[in-house]
């Protein structure tokens, strides 16, 4: 499975509301708002916060991927959101953030979970692709960013 499979364009928000690390987080989650692929939005929304409480999801280099494991989906959904200026989010680095991956996973796909959490990490380490993210400027540029860096990344493996 690709990032590409699970993230929709219309699932990436290019400027937040806030710059606060709970209201980005929120507003990445309000985007399932009516989503097929999601049963309970609340169910999720408590998954992806717990989960946060036990480890920032801030991974480094200003990228975050806050991400649970629930019943509230039916399938694996992604969004993704970049910021006008980087936020607190108690990063690994003690950096803060400037993208954000949210990734919720069924809660018996924990293998498929834990191997998307993977692939997503790989390719947010190459700093040429997070530049092409930071200076895209339409959710139609990001998702062809993932698109080609994933079809890259399956040619190299």
């Amino acid at each position: 499975m690709k990032i590409c499979d699970v993230l929709q364009k219309d699932k990436i928000i290019m400027e937040f509301k806030s710059l606060e690390k709970d209201d980005v987080i929120n507003q990445l989650i309000d985007l399932f708002k009516g989503d097929e692929r999601v049963n309970d939005l609340e169910k999720l929304r408590e998954s992806v916060f717990e989960r946060e409480k036990i480890m920032s999801t801030g991974v480094g280099n200003g990228f975050a991927i806050p991400h649970a494991k629930t019943s509230g989906v039916s399938e694996m959904i992604a969004g993704f959101g970049k910021l006008s200026e980087p936020i607190e989010f108690e990063a690994l680095d003690n950096q803060p953030v400037n993208m954000i991956l949210l990734l919720v996973g069924e809660q018996n796909a924990v293998s498929q979970h834990i191997k998307m959490l993977s692939r997503v990490s790989r390719l947010m380490n190459k700093e040429s692709f997070r530049n092409s993210l930071l200076n895209a400027k339409t959710p139609e540029q990001i998702y062809s960013i993932f698109e080609e860096e994933e079809k890259n990344f399956l040619e190299i493996n």
